[in-house]
């Protein structure tokens, strides 16, 4: 007979261990078979079975008064054969492989600058309350189409088949995934409703390894959409869809600084960079085929989203009243040495040296100051 617990239960803590243990393996079962729905800029739908991560989004946005293009590269892990990505544009959109080299330069142009400052007294980790000197701070197959749906395009760009679509309702485009291999969850396809009642277009890509057999891993190639557009805008209203928190980090390519109209139930957005730069100068190669070779003002924006069911609208980048650069400032902080040594030891070992010699001096002049003799005694004269 099992004795009961203090709290009346049988069966003690090997049974309540055991149970935790069952429902973090079921909690970790159902993760490995959920679905992505969301990948910051556009929905990722695979297989009921698979699942895919995207560890990365980098996007950079170019637009000059007339056409926007955006140009993605996701980084993604997983077990999943193939994938579908489904981005939605306010407009017809041309899709081509765009340049990996073009985040390679747009980092190394936005990289933070360091600068080094000194401190003059010793810190917990220098000589002698710790180490031994400096220290340094830092302050992303041809199937056919449903009726409803309206192929407007397709192409065969290395690992993606890329499908452009004009659909008359958010089922429409649900069907058509479906036809080809897919599920749209429903939350995915109430999210859709807002693009469709703008009547915008969609670029439905699917994903697949180059290699038969393998699973999409790794960083892939960046895709470059361009459209016809008077505003600039960036998609990330799909993203409220994530189940996890979503991070933004965005190039902005245009005539002037660009800020985000609003946050749109992210943290507030940061600029890490703005400066005008002229891609012919460096030169940056990948940059000059987005901007055709003319100077831009690069704003790089970065933004959080904690919770990104707070998401409630696609970004809307506007100019700023001012082309004021900025450039993010990573601080050295440095020990001040002099000749390799503390230059704190040398003021106390000056200040030392120069007491002792103030001391000295005053001994000496003490000793070279002549002694005043004595004023001679009075004596009386004898009594006689």
């Amino acid at each position: 007979m099992r004795r009961a617990g203090r709290n009346g239960r049988t069966g003690g803590w090997p049974a309540r261990a055991l149970a935790l243990l069952l429902m973090l393996v079921s909690l970790q079962a159902g993760s490995l078979i959920a679905p992505a729905y969301a990948c910051g800029c556009g929905a990722m739908v695979v297989n009921r079975n698979s699942q895919v991560a995207v560890d990365r989004e980098t996007s950079a946005v170019g637009w000059d008064g007339r056409t926007e293009q955006i140009v993605m590269q996701l980084s993604v892990r997983g077990n999943a054969p193939d994938a579908a990505w489904i981005m939605p544009v306010p407009h017809r959109a041309t899709v081509e492989l765009g340049d990996a080299e073009l985040f390679d330069e747009l980092r190394a142009i936005t990289a933070p600058v360091t600068e080094e400052r000194h401190y003059f007294w010793p810190r917990d980790e220098d000589w002698p309350l710790g180490g031994s000197g400096n220290s340094a701070g830092d302050s992303a197959a041809g199937p056919k189409a449903g009726a409803p749906v309206d192929v407007v395009g397709r192409e065969r760009l290395g690992p993606f088949d890329v499908a452009r679509l004009a659909a008359t309702d958010p089922e429409a485009l649900e069907s058509w995934l479906k036809e080809n291999g897919f599920e749209l969850p429903d939350r995915l396809a109430t999210a859709l409703r807002p693009y469709v009642e703008q009547k915008w277009e969609y670029v439905a890509v699917r994903l697949a390894p180059e290699q038969r057999g393998s699973t999409l891993s790794g960083t892939l190639d960046p895709l470059r959409l361009r459209f016809a557009s008077d505003r600039l805008v960036y998609p990330m209203r799909l993203s409220k869809l994530a189940a996890t928190p979503q991070s933004l980090d965005l190039y902005v390519l245009a005539g002037h600084r660009m800020e985000p109209r609003g946050a749109i139930g992210g943290r507030p957005p940061k600029v890490s960079f703005a400066g005008r730069v002229d891609p012919a100068n460096e030169p940056y190669e990948a940059l000059a085929a987005v901007t055709g070779d003319k100077p831009v003002f690069l704003t790089a924006i970065d933004q959080y989203f904690p919770s990104p069911e707070r998401i409630d609208g696609d970004h809307e980048l506007r100019a700023t009243a001012e082309d004021t650069p900025y450039r993010t400032v990573v601080y050295r902080d440095t020990l001040l040495t002099w000749a390799g040594l503390p230059a704190w030891l040398l003021t106390l070992l000056g200040g030392a040296v120069a007491v002792a010699s103030a001391l000295l001096l005053v001994v000496r002049a003490r000793r070279r100051r002549p002694v005043t003799p004595p004023p001679p005694v009075f004596t009386p004269p004898p009594l006689r």
